[in-house]
């Protein structure tokens, strides 16, 4: 049996199509030097590369 990879699993959200979310960094300090527009980007969830999806899918066998 494989078991799901926690770290994978709290750092990344399967969506119904099977991409992969994942959050910005550069959210957590220094904010007073970024602009609003950029801190308005960081807040939201991106979706991850296709070339980089396969091998982060293979260590969430169960999806989430």
């Amino acid at each position: 049996m494989q078991k799901t990879k926690k770290s994978v699993a709290k750092r990344f959200k399967l969506t119904a199509k099977g991409k992969l979310l994942h959050r910005s960094p550069g959210t957590r300090h220094i904010a007073n030097t970024k602009s609003s527009k950029q801190k308005r980007r960081l807040g939201k969830a991106k979706t991850l590369s296709e070339t980089h999806t396969p091998p982060l899918k293979r260590c969430l066998p169960f999806g989430l």
